[in-house]
């Protein structure tokens, strides 16, 4: 029960989708009443819970280690951070959407939706 919870709280609570990018990826955002999903939502969500279950993942490179190159999230050892795909509607290739988590099991999770050009913390998701 305390992981459905969770798990609306993350749709309903943390997402809404502005101009064609997810502005709300915050703790603090209201419930906006919404009674679905919008594909773009539906695949971040379908993610976070593929991580969640440790799997399976639809993509050979789901999990692999993210390096930080960019240097663009905090400085942690190789490993900490780990990358997932985020599947975009409409295309027949992996796409620029990724989750990135830190930890082991996951304490953090960000998301970038422009293949790692910029990040925005997810808030309020936890890996339990």
């Amino acid at each position: 029960m305390k992981k459905i919870l969770l798990a609306l709280v993350v749709v309903f609570g943390l997402f809404q989708l502005q101009g064609g990018h997810l502005d709300g990826l915050l703790g603090s955002a209201p419930a906006t009443g919404q009674s679905h999903l919008s594909a773009q939502e539906q695949e971040l969500y379908n993610t976070l819970e593929r991580i969640r279950q440790n799997g399976p993942y639809p993509y050979q490179r789901d999990g692999i280690t993210f390096e930080n190159r960019e240097r663009l999230l905090p400085i942690k050892p190789r490993g900490y951070y780990r990358e997932f795909t985020v599947d975009t509607p409409g295309l027949s290739h992996r796409g620029p959407r990724r989750v990135v988590t830190g930890g082991n099991p996951p304490e953090v999770f960000y998301y970038t939706e422009d293949h790692y050009r910029s990040f925005r913390r997810i808030q309020g998701y936890q890996n339990d």
